[in-house]
């Protein structure tokens, strides 16, 4: 049929698609560089800024042989947590959300509206791990269980992953939960050190 690529004259367009995303990567170098030679920084690049502003969003995750130490350390840090906006997996979200409102009903409070997303094996995991990637989470509070394997142990550990590679503040049990909600940094401006990984992102990558 006339005009369909024959199977020669794709490979000969191959070569030329390399050689176009090759020259793309060369000019995306030299706009990061900073006039010093450093690197520019990320809000230079139109991407979005690392720094964690004093309100600060929170993902809370719990498996459910963890559910009640989760309830315990909402209930009891419900101060710390009442000015920040939390992010929480399914049943984890709702059980953090009825805390939080038997607390601030007490006190004659507003309670701040908790993010609900999927149950953690329905992909609440994966859905949070995006949003670290995006640099919308800004710390992480994950009850993990060590005692019992999950149906969705693979996404447990891919959200482990993410959270150390964009470095975020992990705690995976209540003693250091307690040591993140009592720093003086909580309630504070922060840029964390984030990697550079422009060097991962723009490698060559060579087609056999």
């Amino acid at each position: 049929m006339k005009g369909r690529p024959t199977i020669a004259g794709l490979s000969d367009f191959i070569p030329r698609i390399f050689a176009a995303l090759k020259k793309t990567t060369f000019r995306t170098e030299t706009e990061n560089k900073a006039p010093s030679g450093g690197t520019v920084p990320a809000t230079w690049r139109g991407e979005k800024s690392s720094i964690m502003k004093k309100k600060k969003t929170i993902g809370i995750v719990s498996h459910d042989n963890r559910k009640k130490d989760i309830l315990e350390w909402v209930s009891y840090n419900w101060q710390e947590l009442l000015p920040h906006r939390l992010v929480c997996t399914g049943t984890t979200g709702k059980l953090v959300e009825e805390a939080l409102t038997l607390k601030c009903e007490d006190y004659n409070m507003v309670p701040q509206e908790v993010i609900c997303l999927k149950s953690g094996p329905l992909g609440g995991d994966q859905q949070l791990g995006a949003q670290i990637a995006e640099g919308m989470i800004d710390m992480l509070i994950f009850f993990w269980d060590p005692m019992q394997p999950q149906p969705h142990d693979v996404d447990v550990k891919a959200l482990l992953r993410i959270a150390v590679l964009y470095n975020i503040p992990t705690a995976s049990n209540r003693s250091t939960a307690d040591y993140i909600v009592s720093s003086s940094l909580f309630h504070e401006h922060y840029e964390p050190i984030i990697k550079d990984y422009s060097g991962y992102i723009q490698r060559e990558v060579e087609i056999q």
